[in-house]
């Protein structure tokens, strides 16, 4: 049940991925495209962010709405989770060049929809579209990528679908600023993700499937003219022999389990020690992906930056450049070290700085709040009775009013700072656009989101460290452990039910962010955070093995047995078994 090559897989850099992919280039073309995939998961997931801020201008009813605003953003979530569900049926029976392709179709007609609509809801219609083929291009890239690519590389190869991802983000961003000026924002910002979806799906043309799919499905020549075009001709022959024995051995499983019918696969995977291992584990680190709240930053990251005080929605999208930018990097230190430190290492210690950096988070905005500045009776009058807050002109006792209670949501009320002095005490405005324009003319600033601080740059920069911790480590990782982990008979079904499992969680982040910064507080929000994450890192500890270096055989015989982290597991010479088989 071999399926790999040479067995010194633990020695194994980026630098041998390096030279591995410089001697056969072929190789990453294969990775490179199927990639493509990743790029569009992160543009799509990462667009939203700042689209959200013009289409909340353009549609006066998602601007008053939270429920409208989450919606619009976790629709593609939503699309995902059944994405993600059947692209591992569509995975195990079509192969994942067909996935991609579908995927790739999904895509496009997703970003039109987006770009043409003339209501909020012809936008949800897009974006459900966008997350089906972002669901199943979440579990299909790297997985088409683990398959292709040599074992004792392979990490760094997956590495690239994550930077890719985190690229596609990045692009996201740069392209947010680049329409900020142009008639139609949101809609060019939305739209443009249909031209790389195109280009994929004419590469993924020419591209030929999984070896090791097409293997499973009787093609050997097939599987055998791809192998000769990634490995060495001195290895080819004891990959084949690899590939047989386990394609032989599964189909014996296969012949006595009596499992028909995707029902009954479902049943004969839980029944099976090591796909069942191999699902907590999976499921696991895909879980505490979302859980450490990435998704926040990722889908309402100017938001966010709004929320430290800082108004423009130009600067805000400037500055969450910044922290994608670094998002972008960490999957780079994730490709030089996955190899080299390990899966399970660069979890724990990124989980480590991920709740450290959500807890001093949690007293930034706590400090932020505390400090905001104060309502001034005077301040507001000098705009007159109707441009004054309503719910600020019937309440009993002004002087408990700041900033931060303006701008809560059932106010529906702005916050028009001081002339001369952000930090002073304000105005507490009517929140529509005719006002914010007498606000500007008077040269102060207009906070609708968050209110002026002076402690907003410290948020800034633990957002940017937060994100930095959390790339190289639980950003991609969790893919990487999710593409060799499993069987090959169970690897399409595995990888789906962990990607639906990862898109579930993150629709209940993407659902309720706003909703809970509105009743705990931004502070509170990510104190929560935090302590889930404690519980994911715990979870990490307790049941994801280490598969650094591993080919999916000696995987699969790691999972065997149950996985206690205070066990030494030795490592087997996998040619052993070809030999005896």
């Amino acid at each position: 049940m071999v399926e790999g090559g040479i067995s010194k897989a633990d020695k194994t850099e980026f630098t041998e991925c390096w030279r591995t992919t410089w001697k056969t280039p072929y190789i990453m073309r294969l990775a490179l495209s199927a990639g493509i995939g990743g790029l569009l998961f992160g543009y799509d997931t990462g667009v939203i962010s700042g689209a959200l801020l013009y289409i909340k201008e353009d549609f006066p009813s998602v601007d008053k709405k939270t429920w409208m605003q989450e919606t619009i953003v976790s629709m593609a979530v939503a699309g995902a989770i059944f994405g993600a569900a059947i692209g591992g049926w569509i995975n195990d029976r079509f192969g994942r060049k067909i996935s991609i392709m579908i995927a790739d179709f999904l895509f496009f007609v997703g970003a039109i929809v987006m770009a043409a609509a003339p209501a909020p809801w012809m936008i949800i219609l897009g974006r459900i579209f966008v997350g089906l083929g972002v669901g199943m291009a979440s579990m299909t890239s790297p997985l088409y990528i683990s398959e292709a690519s040599p074992h004792r590389i392979r990490g760094a190869l997956v590495s690239t679908n994550g930077l890719l991802i985190t690229a596609g983000q990045f692009f996201s961003y740069c392209i947010n600023l680049a329409f900020t000026h142009v008639n139609g924002t949101w809609r060019w910002m939305l739209g443009v993700a249909g031209l790389p979806a195109l280009i994929q799906f004419i590469l993924m043309l020419s591209l030929p499937e999984s070896p090791r799919w097409l293997f499973r499905n009787g093609k050997e020549e097939e599987a055998r003219s791809i192998l000769e075009k990634i490995y060495p001709a001195e290895e080819v022959e004891f990959e084949v022999a690899a590939l047989r024995s386990s394609v032989e051995q599964e189909k014996k499983e296969e012949a006595t389990s009596g499992e028909k019918g995707t029902l009954g696969r479902l049943r004969g995977a839980w029944k099976n020690d090591v796909v069942r291992r191999g699902l907590y584990a999976g499921i696991t680190v895909q879980v505490a992906q979302q859980f450490v709240g990435i998704n926040t930053v990722m889908y309402y990251g100017p938001t966010i930056i709004q929320f430290a005080g800082f108004a423009s929605n130009k600067t805000a999208m400037a500055l969450s450049l910044v922290t994608s930018g670094l998002n972008a990097i960490g999957s780079i230190v994730s490709m030089c070290f996955v190899d080299r430190y390990g899966r399970r290492r660069l979890m724990i210690i990124s989980m480590i700085g991920i709740i450290s950096c959500l807890i001093v988070l949690s007293i930034i905005f706590f400090q932020a709040s505390a400090t905001a500045p104060k309502i001034s009776d005077t301040e507001t009058a000098f705009f007159g009775a109707n441009s004054t807050c309503q719910a600020y002109t019937k309440a009993a006792d002004l002087t408990s009013w700041g900033c931060m209670k303006c701008l809560k949501k059932e106010n529906d009320c702005a916050f028009c700072s001081a002339p001369g002095n952000l930090y002073g005490a304000g105005a507490c405005l009517a929140k529509n656009n005719d006002i914010k324009g007498v606000c500007n003319a008077a040269k102060r600033t207009w906070y609708s989101e968050g209110c002026p601080s002076k402690v907003g740059f410290l948020a800034v920069i633990f957002l940017a460290l937060y994100i930095i911790i959390y790339s190289p480590g639980m950003g991609t990782v969790p893919w990487i452990v999710n593409s060799e982990i499993y069987p090959l008979k169970y690897r399409g079904m595995g990888g789906g039910i962990a990607a639906v499992s990862n898109w579930s969680s993150n629709l209940v982040v993407s659902e309720t962010f706003l909703t809970l910064t509105e009743h705990l507080g931004s502070s509170g929000t990510f104190l929560l955070f935090a302590g889930i994450s404690t519980i994911g890192l715990v979870a990490i500890f307790f049941l994801v093995p280490e598969t650094k270096g591993l080919q999916f055989e000696e995987v699969e015989k790691l999972l065997q047995k149950r996985y206690s982290p205070f066990k030494k597991n030795k490592k087997e010479d996998p040619k052993d078994d070809v030999d005896n088989n």
